[in-house]
């Protein structure tokens, strides 16, 4: 088959669905690291809590408990890491034998589907897996650049080093936290994806429910209220 043949084996609705899946992904990426000042998301509020903690702590003494918390942020990136490493082998498992989804497919519609379009139905969900993969694993390293730089922030307040170290360990711990949310949103779609291999409309009704949940999360939510409460 032909490139052309190839890619004619998706209708137009699937195309579309796609490209609206892609566009849904990168559009509320954006607008969560964009937000309007009136109407901020957790991420940015979350952003200015972790400049407020590294202000905090140049003053504290010990810092264990900043480490110890720096610690349990480079383990949840390990987390997700690994676990994003299990569902891509299991997926590209599912490429290379679509047998039983097939079967699977068998009892419920009397269509014969092409193995191409399982494949490439997977395909689509293993491509977001892997980028959820590569912001973890660049989150995790963000996160060790950010403990290296604390580390080097003097124990004297005073210090003209201090504040302006403390402050270069915040703005990294912003990025690899937004590296983290970013492979997070990857995970949340690549599970919407699954739901292509049942059909064109689940698959946009699973896109619509994602962009939901991680709009939601990040504006109209419990967290978002709390931290957005004044200091009493």
């Amino acid at each position: 088959m032909t490139l052309i043949e190839h890619l004619g084996v998706l209708s137009l609705f699937d195309w579309c669905a796609l490209a609206l899946m892609v566009a849904s992904w990168l559009a509320i990426g954006w607008w969560i690291e964009h937000p309007g000042r009136k109407w901020p998301s957790v991420t940015m509020l979350m952003a200015e809590r972790r400049r407020e903690w590294m202000k905090a702590f140049v003053q504290r003494d010990p810092r264990i408990f900043d480490s110890q918390i720096l610690s349990s942020l480079r383990q949840g990136t390990s987390f997700f890491a690994s676990n994003c490493l299990l569902a891509i082998g299991g997926v590209l498992a599912l490429v290379g034998n679509t047998e039983p989804l097939r079967g699977v497919a068998a009892e419920v519609s009397t269509l014969q589907v092409p193995v191409l379009v399982w494949q490439i139905k997977l395909g689509v969900v293993a491509l977001f897996l892997t980028n959820a993969f590569l912001k973890f694993v660049w989150a995790n390293r963000v996160f060790g650049y950010c403990a290296v730089v604390m580390a080097s922030v003097p124990n004297d307040p005073s210090d003209p080093k201090a504040y302006p170290r403390a402050s270069q360990a915040a703005e990294l711990n912003i990025r690899a936290a937004m590296n983290f949310n970013r492979g997070l949103r990857a995970m949340y779609f690549a599970l919407g994806g699954l739901a292509w291999l049942l059909g064109t409309l689940p698959f946009v009704i699973a896109i619509a429910t994602v962009v939901w949940t991680v709009w939601s999360r990040e504006f109209a939510s419990v967290p978002r209220d709390i931290l957005l409460t004044e200091d009493i």
